[in-house]
């Protein structure tokens, strides 16, 4: 009885404290309420909120770090007063259940009981998803004053991190749609990306972590939180219905622990039955949507990869009222959706109010089981730990392909087979095959899953391999580095390799950027068209980025010591020789470019030799800028006593990067790109290339996928306020320039006037349809001839390739492929393959990268892959003076495809 009444005293001083509080409403900081028609805040005025809000005994407020505009990222922690002063305790017991080790089940159950339950719930990732940031305020607003039952228990059981995703993008998407003085002129559609450089794809890099703002929050989630659920706020919800939320479509990844897929439904559970306790209909699910928990990269999907339940909703409605359409299909009810939303006028604040609801939810189902979150996180990071210490075998659709390929090899010996198929009444037998091929097949010690991987420290381009370990570090990833030479299963290994061990919590995550996906053959119905990936089917992060490592399959040790968990490495520091004549930077590394990027910049002279190795005379200039490449960077440089011979000197190009109204992504990633290796660049917009004359400023053009289009009828443009361009009347001066697009009548003609008087043009993905413009002699390799005798393309049921990982062939004596391999992967999306036609080596066409082979796949999905045999994947053409590059795959895709990135610094020098 004491208990409960101190317990209940706690309860009546926290509610009279927090009446005590002088929190303003949301209506009296920001001048409205929060879901008002026609209003949003910007992140100036919601960082002055946020600190507002802070001054509550519920609520922390931590800084997190600047994002890439300059701003500040800042997370609200909230929960009980008593529980925020013991925050560094939770935080303890969080990541020692997160992270496994050193517990029993009688120890797990102990801090379980004794933690309180993380939750992680963000907004504004996508910006001009504007419900995402407004539900947070009002989220964070309702958690801090409210001082019902429901939310005391919920601040008494649970602690609960309310990040800002994207405070840059707020800014932008804010102060856009506020500007136009009338309400009814206010449109979302914003001139630039909403994030510096990626835009959308700001929740494509949850892996790789290119940005600050992914870094900072895979930070909180992966090295100082580990909660065990986060959610994440999205838009659009599927016509005709309200939101899509969880549980999600299969595929779901084959890697993870079955605890996330039955976890996921629990929660998705909760979610839905409040909204029909509320009678907010409208809730899809499952096949209703698009969604499925098979690809890592996203912020909900790579937490399942660390033992997390990830959740995601995307909801409909915005500041500007819209309406809720009529799809016949939505209104009736099944498991999809069973609680259909009749068709309506949709108003902001209906968002916010789903969007809360949703938000309690979850964070009522996690107080109410929160010791069981907690143990349950430690469950699968032991079983985790389990199967990386013992033989274990991964269920992959292609080892249970085998099981049906023996199966029929013996059947054709052995009509008498056990296990034949049954037939209509056999009653769940139907296609049951004989035990034996369990063990005799699936149990192949060839399919056995690693120990561990081994990255020696004695590769060409260790560098790159250093950031590979670093993506892996910031994802919370246990890594071991060598202090001595070691010997594992016969081989030598240096100092300052890497070891990762598969027997750690956050295996799944270890194993899907070392292994290939698998992703299972999905079609509509047999011989029907396929169904495509909700983003990527195979990403492989070591094998975008080149990354050489050993596969140990038996357990392992050796004089290693562990990183702190988040620690980012440097490059390995060499030494710059002594020189007589000058040095020698092998072109392997990608970090050479920056080197040589920097040599040229102070007036050094640079030249390559016949092998695409930079050769730089000695000078006081070189020596500097070369000594601090070899302590920062890690280049690898060595002594030249005499001057190679067949040198071509090489000078900076004038590069513009095509860009359009509304930004586009691709084009970000490269501008990216090109700071991060220290080229200069000027962004592009059709208006200058349609203007002509375009040598005067230019030497080399960058078109990305989506810049050019083919040679058939103009598409219709998007017509909703997330794409329309404004009209010309509705912009200012600095933007009207960025209006419009490539077109074949005006804009071809003067790219092809750019090329003959000697510019130099790289065309990446859907922009090789250039190649189609000028009349090149090359063709579509992947089409076939109708019953009419027609050649069109190969239709979805035969052959569909969404983005996955091919194995192709390159030319190493081309200096367009210089630093590379004679085989590396590529990532291809449904990527241009080409066959040259008649004429092509007259006219001096040059395949760079082709698929040799009829299985080119290494990790993904790829149907009909062997349509792919002998096309060009790659190749160069001289148009007059200048060149064309078409590169069919996506050579700098979201910067994770590191191995590929020296086919297009290579063409950006004289």
């Amino acid at each position: 009885m004491a208990g409960k009444f101190y317990g209940m005293l706690s309860l009546l001083l926290c509610t009279t404290m927090a009446w005590g509080q002088t929190i303003p409403s949301p209506k009296e900081h920001f001048g409205f309420n929060i879901g008002d028609d026609y209003q949003l805040a910007t992140y100036t005025q919601t960082e002055a909120y946020f600190k507002k809000l802070a001054t509550s005994n519920r609520a922390e407020l931590v800084d997190i770090g600047m994002t890439e505009e300059g701003r500040h990222q800042y997370m609200l922690i909230v929960s009980s007063p008593e529980n925020l002063k013991a925050l560094s305790r939770y935080k303890e017991i969080s990541q020692q259940l997160g992270h496994a080790t050193g517990l029993t089940d009688e120890s797990a159950r102990k801090l379980a009981a004794e933690g309180k339950a993380v939750v992680w719930i963000d907004g504004g990732l996508h910006a001009t998803e504007t419900v995402g940031a407004h539900q947070l305020i009002e989220t964070m607003y309702q958690l801090v004053t409210r001082t019902d039952a429901e939310t005391m228990n919920i601040l008494q059981n649970d602690i609960i991190l309310l990040a800002h995703a994207n405070p840059d993008g707020q800014e932008l998407v804010s102060d856009w749609y506020m500007r136009m003085a009338d309400p009814k002129k206010r449109a979302l559609n914003i001139p630039r990306l909403y994030e510096k450089y990626v835009g959308h794809d700001n929740n494509r890099d949850f892996y790789m972590m290119n940005m600050k703002e992914s870094q900072n929050i895979s930070r909180q989630l992966f090295v100082e939180w580990i909660p065990q659920i986060m959610y994440n706020h999205h838009q659009r919800g599927p016509a005709g219905s309200v939101l899509a939320g969880p549980p999600y479509r299969d595929p779901f990844n084959h890697i993870y622990d079955p605890l996330i897929v039955t976890s996921i439904d629990a929660v998705g559970a909760a979610m839905n039955n409040r909204l029909n306790v509320e009678n907010k209909p409208g809730y899809t699910q499952r096949n209703g949507s698009t969604f499925s928990t098979w690809w890592n990269g996203g912020l909900r999907t790579t937490p399942y990869f660390h033992n997390m339940v990830g959740l995601l909703t995307e909801i409909i409605g915005g500041p500007t009222p819209e309406t809720v359409p009529l799809v016949p299909d939505r209104l009736v009810p099944n498991g999809a959706t069973p609680n259909p939303v009749a068709p309506q006028e949709w108003h902001f604040r209906q968002s916010i109010d789903y969007s809360v609801s949703l938000n309690y939810a979850v964070l009522d189902y996690a107080a109410r089981y929160r010791s069981e979150l907690l143990f349950n996180i430690y469950k699968m990071g032991r079983n985790a730990i389990d199967r990386g210490n013992s033989d274990h075998w991964t269920f992959y659709p292609r080892y249970v392909d085998s099981i049906r390929i023996a199966y029929k090899v013996e059947r054709k010996r052995d009509s008498t087979t056990e296990g034949e198929t049954g037939g209509e009444f056999a009653f769940g037998k139907e296609d049951t095959i004989a035990s034996k091929y369990y063990a005799n097949v699936l149990k192949n010690p060839d399919y056995r899953d690693a120990r561990g991987y081994i990255i020696s420290a004695d590769q060409p381009d260790f560098s790159t391999a250093v950031k590979f370990i670093n993506a892996l570090s910031r994802s919370g990833v246990t890594i071991h580095k060598a202090t001595a030479a070691f010997r594992v299963e016969g081989k030598q290994y240096p100092a300052g390799s890497y070891i990762v061990k598969t027997a750690q919590a956050f295996r799944p995550h270890v194993i899907d950027m070392f292994e290939p996906q698998d992703h299972p053959n999905d079609f509509q119905y047999a011989g029907g068209p396929p169904i495509r990936p909700y983003d990527a089917a195979g990403w492989t992060l070591a094998y975008q980025m080149g990354v050489q490592f050993d596969r140990i399959m038996d357990g392992f040790d050796g004089p290693f010591t562990q990183l702190p968990y988040g620690q980012i490495e440097s490059p390995l520091a060499t030494t710059l020789p002594a020189a007589k004549k000058g040095y020698l930077i092998d072109a392997a590394s990608n970090n050479a470019f920056i080197a040589a990027n920097d040599l040229l910049k102070t007036g050094v002279k640079v030249s390559r030799t016949a092998n695409g190795t930079f050769y730089v005379p000695v000078g006081e200039k070189a020596q500097r800028i070369l000594a601090k490449a070899t302590v920062e960077q890690g280049v690898h440089v060595t002594a030249a006593d005499n001057t190679p011979g067949q040198l071509k000197a090489i000078t900076p190009l004038r590069i513009g990067i095509w860009n359009t109204y509304g930004g586009s992504i691709p084009a970000g990633w490269i501008s990216w790109l090109m700071e991060q290796y220290h080229y200069d660049y000027k962004m592009l917009y059709s208006q200058e290339v349609d203007a002509g004359d375009l040598r005067k400023k230019y030497d080399m053009l960058i078109f990305v996928s989506g810049a050019i289009p083919d040679t058939g009828k103009p598409k219709r443009s998007g017509d909703n306020s997330y794409s329309k361009p404004p009209k010309p009347e509705e912009l200012s001066d600095e933007f009207k320039p960025w209006l419009g697009r490539i077109t074949k009548d005006t804009s071809v003609p003067q790219l092809k006037k750019f090329l003959e008087t000697g510019g130099k043009i790289v065309t990446i993905g859907t922009s090789t349809n250039l190649a189609y413009h000028l009349n090149l002699p090359v063709e579509n390799a992947l089409v076939e001839k109708n019953a009419k005798g027609e050649w069109k393309p190969i239709p979805g049921t035969k052959y569909y390739i969404p983005g996955s990982l091919l194995t192709a062939d390159l030319d190493t004596t081309a200096a367009e492929n210089w630093g590379m391999p004679a085989r590396n992967d590529v990532y291809f999306d449904r990527s241009p393959v080409f066959k040259f036609t008649a004429g092509a080596d007259a006219a001096g066409l040059k395949k760079l990268i082709w698929f040799s082979t009829a299985k080119p796949l290494h990790s993904g999905w790829a149907w009909g892959q062997q349509y792919l045999k002998d096309g060009v994947a790659a190749f160069v053409a001289p148009v007059g003076a200048g060149r064309l590059y078409a590169f069919g795959p996506e050579i700098t895709f979201r910067g994770q495809s590191h191995s590929t990135f020296k086919l297009l610094f290579n063409q950006l020098y004289k």
